[in-house]
């Protein structure tokens, strides 16, 4: 098959692909092939490895290694002669990005993108990296250098490169093997409160006291480790875990991660004050904050952490939101080739359009803080409500801003992100009593069930605009279905959300469980074979598919009286008990599972049309309890109810029903 005759001479096989980072390569000298068999049988059928680079649309050093190697013409050459070349976005094929990433982890120490690995055209990696410039700097190796090198030794050292691709690749097998096997049956740890208490005690060690956040600079959001720690001061009521989430949700929402022309957080803050972000903007980012500063007001009833979540939902919903009902997966960092230049600004452009009180709000100097002009920020930690002229300054400021030219936008739609904003929005929505934002929340799931599940229920990962949707999705994309489609019908009353949970949660049981040694795999049964099949465990920038599983099947189990469901959950909790012991911390999200399990969901059942009673509900912070009203569905809940009154459940037992707001909440407390 003489696939090159068919194609423009001047683009490459990623033309066809959906992925806007794929086609952001189609016009590269490179030969690229998309992951798939035919380049693995071309490797092959040449005797020649594969050059596998992976990256994602809003990473800066994946830009600047195209516009270095990828671009130009000599570097092209050497890689169309050696390799069979083949580009991967990590957004659409995690399972391929988590095997390699492994094995680059191995060979260097460290990983990130973009991701360089030498394959043997069978699959295996035998060498890689991450970033390379075209010529030797920083101590590190040239490209081109180093291409000639590993050719060198698939040429005259087969032997030794082979014998290094099979030690890499039994090493991954074996780590992998050890994980899937788990650790027992738990008998020897508890899933009790200690856990959470240790989890906090090492989030404490590693908490940054005077600008919040866990770590040293580069400093992240995780929001999963804020949320940890709200649900440690609503069990124990200790005032530190929710003094360590207030100073981290402050200083993040005042530094210049936080956007605060447009609203919206970058990805993540280089320095050790939330200062200079890396300014790409992601959607997983947003729906991750966006719930944790909404529990956050639900907590503390402070106005600036609502006003934090309005103007991150706006902007998800007039920059992310595509007329389709889907959502953008991100925003680049650079636009006109400098990154951050959309956001900056110069002290006399913010002085003439904003006038004094921006310069002053904004903390705005004429050296700036970055490269000579300013990134805007809050200089007064937490003080984040603008009175009326400061608004209107912001107002002229942002629509300055429109004009420039807008960074890039990774329109690709994933499952994943998308159902997780989702979560957030219905949930933020509901609480926050915007009925524009459960119309956005219906339309977004609306448009989930219409264009990335198949016609015979087969859920896909990724959708684009021009070349619909692709890809099987995977374990994470069926977990966070579940949890949206739950939220949803916890935020609309409609029971036909809670049978789209049901469906998506038995196709995950399905698909994905190992039936071994349980726990839930990255892959499906029904997908392609890589050098190993993984579970992906450890809660990183997003939960991982076991604890998102673990989360939302336990409270679908409560909201359907379908203890299936519950079963798995706690079978996840059992396979990680011991390194869930070891490191609570490495499984922040998984511990709301843990708490739910230890605590025991409340469940409560509205009858009729009682909305006052619904809000009551809502507009709580109630991580452990799950909501029915509306549309009566086929559980347990519904049975024996009467018309106009709320049933509180814990425990196997039901508390006497009540018909005011003031006696559920009581019972609520």
């Amino acid at each position: 098959m003489v696939l090159g005759c068919q194609r423009d001479a001047n683009v490459n096989r990623l033309a066809g692909e959906t992925s806007p980072y794929l086609r952001q390569h189609q016009d590269n000298p490179v030969d690229w092939y998309p992951w798939g068999e035919e380049a693995l049988q071309r490797a092959a059928a040449e005797d020649r490895p594969i050059l596998l680079s992976v990256g994602y649309s809003a990473c800066h050093w994946c830009h600047v290694m195209a516009h270095e190697s990828f671009e130009d013409p000599e570097v092209a050459a050497v890689m169309n002669e050696l390799f069979v070349n083949v580009k991967v976005d990590r957004e659409e094929r995690p399972d391929v990005d988590a095997v390699y990433m492994e094995a680059v982890q191995a060979f260097s120490g460290q990983g990130g993108w973009p991701m360089t690995v030498f394959l043997t055209p069978d699959g295996r990696p035998f060498f890689g990296g991450t970033y390379y410039p075209k010529t030797s700097k920083l101590g590190r190796p040239g490209f081109v250098d180093l291409m000639r090198g590993v050719d060198q030794a698939w040429r005259e050292r087969r032997d030794q490169v082979l014998a290094q691709a099979d030690h890499v690749s039994s090493a991954i097998r074996a780590q992998a093997a050890m994980v899937t096997e788990g650790s027992g049956d738990g008998a020897d740890h508890e899933l009790g409160p200690s856990l959470l208490e240790r989890a906090h005690q090492a989030l404490a060690a590693s908490h940054d006291a005077e600008w919040g956040g866990f770590g040293r600079a580069p400093k992240f959001p995780m929001p999963t480790n804020v949320e940890l720690m709200l649900r440690v001061h609503a069990r124990t009521h200790a005032e530190e875990p929710l003094s360590m989430a207030v100073t981290t949700l402050d200083a993040m929402a005042s530094g210049g991660m936080y956007d605060h022309l447009g609203g919206g957080f970058h990805r993540y803050s280089v320095d050790a004050f939330w200062m200079v972000p890396h300014f790409e903007k992601m959607l997983y980012d947003q729906a991750g904050l966006v719930r944790a500063y909404l529990h956050a007001w639900q907590l503390t009833g402070e106005p600036r952490f609502s006003q934090v979540v309005e103007e991150t939902v706006d902007y998800v919903l007039r920059d992310l939101g595509q007329s389709e009902g889907g959502f953008s997966s991100a925003e680049d960092a650079d636009s006109e080739g400098e990154e951050g230049r959309f956001y900056v600004w110069r002290r006399s452009d913010v002085a003439r359009i904003g006038g004094p009180e921006a310069v002053d709000w904004y903390g705005v100097t004429q050296g700036g803080n970055f490269e000579g002009a300013n990134i805007l920020h809050r200089p007064v930690r937490g003080d984040l409500l603008r009175p009326p002229e400061v608004e209107g300054a912001r107002r002229r400021l942002f629509d300055a801003r429109h004009d420039r030219v807008r960074p890039g936008l990774d329109d690709k739609v994933l499952t994943e992100w998308n159902a997780m904003f989702l979560s957030s929005l219905a949930e933020a929505a509901a609480a926050l009593g915007r009925d524009d934002w459960l119309q956005a929340a219906v339309a977004n799931g609306e448009f989930l069930l219409s264009t990335l599940r198949r016609e015979d229920g087969r859920w896909l990962r990724s959708w684009q605009r021009d070349g619909g949707a692709r890809h099987l999705a995977y374990a994470v994309d069926h977990a966070w279905l579940v949890d949206a489609f739950c939220r949803l019908s916890e935020a609309t009353g409609k029971a036909r959300w809670l049978a789209e949970a049901r469906a998506a949660a038995d196709a995950l049981i399905d698909l994905f469980w190992d039936d071994e040694a349980s726990g839930f795999f990255t892959t499906g049964h029904d997908a392609e074979r890589l050098v190993v099949r993984h579970k992906d465990l450890l809660d990183g920038a997003t939960p991982s598919a076991n604890s998102v599983a673990a989360n939302a099947l336990l409270r679908l189990s409560a909201l359907t009286g379908e203890q299936r469901y519950a079963d798995h959950a706690q079978s996840v909790l059992r396979l990680l008990t011991e390194p869930l012991s070891k490191h609570p911390s490495a499984f922040s999200h998984l511990l709301g599972a843990v708490d739910m399990l230890v605590t025991g969901l409340t469940e409560v059942v509205v009858v009729g049309d009682r909305p006052d009673l619904v809000a009551a509900v809502q507009s709580g912070y109630l991580p452990n309890a799950v909501l029915a009203w509306g549309e009566p569905h086929d559980s347990p809940l519904w049975e024996g109810r009467s018309e106009g009154l709320a049933y509180v459940c814990r425990n196997y037992a039901c508390q006497a029903p009540v018909s005011t707001a003031e006696d559920l909440l009581a019972q609520l407390g």
